[in-house]
């Protein structure tokens, strides 16, 4: 099987400091790939790469067997829509007219949303069991809430990858479990290819089919949750002692610090 995105040898550089060094990476049709390690390893720069919004240093990337460079901005978001750690607005929007920002990629320069945008945004808004969020400001949602209307936001886009970065940043084990659980029904239910990063671990290794383990911006292991998430793997990368044993409830890893 072909990937849908792949990734080969990149370089990453902010200034004369690296970033990433060496990352081959295939995200494949209708995973979802968690990305993992401690900060500063890298994760959400090479998110970044993934969607577009920095150039790598050296290497290429491929999607669907194109050079991503040679795409256009709306042509990378009719396939690539990435939801950013923070998200900020400045004015009221509603949720409705929040998600109906995704639709941009869809309008023609200075076109407004017709009645075809307006029902891919309601639809967006109930795949994430958000549509009674419709008429209310974004500044007055919860964490949770909030997270659902922009995960809407990127749907809307109608792409086939959606990039996630700390998508439960901030929010309580309940919301988290549920945005978790909201992305592995949509991933499920429509096809759609998920990359996300994720500090947390098990929640990782829970909902993820494929997880890339990150150390000083290269990729020190990749593969199924169980054989990244191991006692070996985390005291080398996180430098910290854990005991991995399995969750008897799904039969993923799951981490207790010792």
């Amino acid at each position: 099987m072909e990937p849908v995105l792949s990734l080969h040898t990149i370089g990453f550089c902010y200034g004369q400091q690296p970033a990433l060094t060496g990352v081959d990476l295939r995200l494949m049709d209708a995973e979802i790939l968690g990305i993992i390690g401690p900060n500063g390893s890298g994760k959400s720069t090479l998110l970044k790469i993934m969607g577009g919004l920095l150039t790598p240093t050296d290497g290429a990337i491929l999607l669907h067997g194109r050079p991503l460079r040679g795409l256009n901005r709306p042509e990378l978001a009719r396939e690539i829509a990435m939801v950013a750690q923070e998200n900020y607005f400045r004015f009221a929007f509603t949720a409705l007219e929040v998600v109906l920002m995704g639709r941009y990629p869809h309008l023609k320069r200075l076109q407004f949303e017709g009645q075809k945008d307006i029902d891919a945004a309601l639809h967006a808004l109930e795949a994430t069991q958000a549509a009674e969020l419709a008429d209310r400001p974004i500044h007055e949602l919860s964490g949770g809430e909030r997270q659902r209307v922009l995960i809407a936001r990127a749907l809307a886009q109608e792409p086939r990858i959606m990039l996630l970065d700390e998508p439960t940043s901030f929010l309580d084990l309940k919301f988290k479990r549920e945005i978790f659980r909201l992305i592995a029904e949509l991933s499920r239910d429509t096809g759609l290819t998920v990359a996300l990063v994720s500090h947390d671990i098990d929640l990782a290794a829970m909902y993820c089919s494929r997880l890339v383990m990150l150390k000083q911006g290269a990729v020190y292991t990749t593969g199924a949750p169980e054989d990244v998430v191991t006692t070996a793997n985390i005291k080398a990368v996180y430098d910290c002692p854990v005991l991995v044993d399995t969750n008897p409830a799904t039969g993923r890893p799951r981490t207790s610090i010792v």
